[in-house]
């Protein structure tokens, strides 16, 4: 017995490996190409660099602008997730803690929101954003982040609330504590793992989206690092050597996050998902 499972573990050890060999080809596409120049590319892709062209940054960071871009998507990435997180967490609060139809029915909606395709809804925003006046502007984009970042939020918020005993809330309102000083002191620390998570796949979701900052941001001075990258990749001109150092210069910020806080994601979720 101990044989097969020993022996069924190696296999899926195996399997592991290969599958995260397979997801991690692409990566070094886009770095061995970054190092080549346009002509080495077009002859072997696949091979490493015969040399290393690590001046391809040092353009790329000139060419593109790099630090405005850079900055441009660190100030979207983050205020985006500030608002989110506000929104989200004292929403799925209020929800859980005042059951009842609205609360239901209103639940219902943000999660059908979910599974409403971009697609459909570009042209009305573009047209709505140009009412409002928050077209080409950074604080115009993030509010539009709101509003498509809110659902998933909410709905990862909203299983893990019902973890936290409402003996501690109630505890806490005795002793006089506020409303708002019940969520902010006592509930919003225990949202700790669940909060991480939402930072996480929101981050990777706003850092690399390209869309809808193509939408809203005309200005070249506001684009962010997918934007930026895109001009080495036009209808008739492909600097694949200048884009694809790009690439990795734009990955990196975001790979690094990930790793650092990872741990997070396994654990915020399955918290979230006991009820």
């Amino acid at each position: 017995m101990n044989k097969k499972y020993t022996k069924g573990t190696f296999i899926l050890e195996i399997f592991a490996i290969l599958l995260a060999l397979i997801f991690l080809v692409p990566f070094y596409f886009v770095i061995a190409n970054s190092l080549k120049g346009f002509s080495e590319i077009l002859l072997d892709a696949a091979a490493l660099p015969t040399e290393w062209l690590f001046s391809n940054y040092v353009k790329v960071w000139q060419i593109l602008d790099f630090p405005r871009a850079f900055w441009n998507s660190l100030v979207i990435t983050v205020l985006s997730n500030i608002g989110l997180v506000i929104i989200s967490s004292m929403a799925a609060w209020k929800m859980v803690r005042t059951p009842g139809k609205f609360s239901k029915m209103l639940f219902v909606f943000f999660v059908a929101a979910m599974v409403i395709p971009f697609q459909t809804v570009m042209i009305p925003l573009v047209k709505l954003g140009g009412m409002l006046g928050i077209m080409n502007s950074i604080p115009g984009i993030i509010i539009m982040y709101f509003g498509f970042g809110v659902p998933l939020s909410l709905f990862l918020y909203h299983g893990f609330v019902k973890t936290v005993p409402v003996e501690v809330e109630e505890s806490a309102r005795i002793d006089g504590c506020t409303q708002f000083g019940v969520f902010w002191r006592i509930v919003f620390p225990l949202l700790k793992p669940i909060t991480v998570t939402v930072v996480i796949l929101n981050t990777l979701w706003i850092w690399n989206d390209y869309l809808l900052p193509l939408l809203v941001l005309q200005d070249a001075s506001l684009r962010t690092i997918p934007l930026a990258t895109s001009s080495f990749f036009a209808q008739y001109t492909k600097q694949w050597d200048m884009g694809l150092a790009a690439l990795v210069l734009g990955i990196i910020p975001v790979v690094i996050f990930f790793l650092f806080l990872q741990k997070h994601i396994i654990k915020g979720i399955a918290s979230g998902s006991i009820k």
